[in-house]
């Protein structure tokens, strides 16, 4: 683990807002890499916010729903901040804010669902994992093994990122119900939230309200919010290569999965718009926003202005692991956490260098391989090697490119064996 400059001072104190709904949304077809949804719409019909407007049949995953209602313009392709295009369903906005007819459940009518009900409703809501992965949530809320451990991710290690911090402020109580739905569908007892000591004001709200929850500080590194990291870090209990967390009993969802958890069944609200930060050395206004999915990443940044400098790179995600746009058309998705605009010293890039075999990289890797082996064989075409050397257990935090002295670059290498030894 590592000591970054965090760069939350920009928006952390600052509470979050609605940005309003865009003329036309750009509902990406793809929410889940490697997984193209089947549109339940066509060209020409009217829609209305919540309704279900793309699903799959079978399989993983989580249905699409409409953030607004309208008229569905085409289906066709758009600008995707991961594939780089992919199909989308494009939705001109009426602005009449006509919804799908639904009710607030009534406690009674809560405490009386069973955990395969509570699943049933969150994947019909849509709801995903919110820190970045974008998994569908009921997957997880369905173990193949009995889950003794809950575990609830409020580090949020990334820097610049600070739109979890302020849903802990703003959102305790909803997220503390959220958890305790969680709870029931796995039938954990022992429920952890993890937050950075950096957070001592999230700390002491959590304290303050979580009844039967267990606060766990946690040191100020990063990858502190990884997954397999968090767990080693509150239970002292290391998730084997190759295993999964349920493997040795826990479960891990971020605490933004507990507040859409909590609306998806108290309010029967599906996923169509999500809280992010939007920030920068670029604008004059970064702040945190409640976005709706489909909104191109140019109404944020116009919302956020003025510009004091034209950006010279746009990353979607955190600094570490987000990735970097051409066009600012991209929409948001259901695991887009933030957009950084970064200037020209920010963004200045360096000529990669030979190995130095430093083993900086294998000194400072958070799940214990050898980025620099993964590297060589990725050169070289050499795809079973790499994954002999562990490319698919990299999380991709990149810490190994971030400390090398040679500018290797080193996660974007073993991001292509991963998707090679996949294929």
């Amino acid at each position: 683990m590592v000591n970054l400059k965090e760069n939350k001072h920009r928006t952390e104190h600052k509470q979050i807002e609605s940005i309003p709904a865009p003329k036309r949304a750009y509902i990406s077809l793809n929410q889940q890499l490697k997984k193209s949804f089947s549109p339940l719409v066509k060209a020409g019909d009217q829609v209305l916010k919540g309704q279900k407007i793309a699903s799959i049949k079978e399989g993983i995953y989580s249905a699409i729903h409409s953030p607004i209602s309208g008229k569905i313009f085409s289906i066709q392709d758009s600008p995707h901040q991961v594939l780089g295009k992919g199909k989308a369903i494009i939705i001109d906005n009426d602005f009449q804010e006509k919804s799908v007819a639904t009710y607030l459940r009534t406690q009674k009518e809560i405490d009386s669902l069973d955990a395969q009900e509570l699943r049933a409703i969150i994947r019909e809501t849509g709801i995903v994992g919110l820190g970045g992965a974008g998994f569908p949530s009921y997957i997880k809320l369905t173990p193949p093994r009995p889950i003794h451990t809950l575990i609830i991710n409020g580090a949020e290690c990334e820097p610049y990122l600070t739109c979890d911090y302020r849903i802990m402020l703003e959102k305790t109580e909803e997220i503390i119900l959220g958890i305790g739905l969680i709870a029931r569908c796995l039938g954990a007892k022992d429920i952890y939230i993890g937050i950075e000591d950096n957070k001592p004001k999230a700390i002491e709200k959590f304290r303050s309200k979580g009844q039967g929850l267990k606060v766990k500080v946690l040191k100020s590194f990063y990858p502190q919010g990884g997954e397999k990291q968090i767990i080693k870090n509150i239970t002292n209990n290391e998730v084997e290569r190759g295993k999964l967390p349920f493997d040795s009993g826990v479960v891990v969802q971020n605490v933004g999965t507990a507040l859409s958890i909590y609306e998806a069944v108290y309010l029967n609200k599906p996923l169509f718009e999500r809280v992010m930060t939007v920030t920068g050395s670029c604008l004059v206004n970064p702040k945190n926003l409640k976005v709706c999915i489909g909104t191109p990443i140019k109404e944020l940044i116009d919302f956020c202005g003025p510009l004091k400098e034209n950006p010279a790179k746009i990353v979607i995600g955190g600094p570490m692991m987000g990735i970097a746009q051409n066009n600012v058309m991209t929409p948001v998705i259901k695991s887009t956490t933030g957009v950084i605009l970064f200037n020209k010293k920010e963004a200045q890039t360096t000529d990669e260098e030979p190995c130095i075999r430093c083993a900086a990289c294998v000194r400072e890797c958070p799940v214990g391989l050898m980025p620099c082996m993964i590297n060589l064989a990725s050169i070289k075409q050499l795809w079973p090697q790499a994954k002999d050397f562990g490319a698919l257990d990299c999380i991709e935090c990149g810490l190994c490119s971030y400390v090398c002295p040679a500018n290797r670059r080193l996660v974007q290498s073993i991001k292509m064996a991963k998707l090679e030894a996949i294929v």
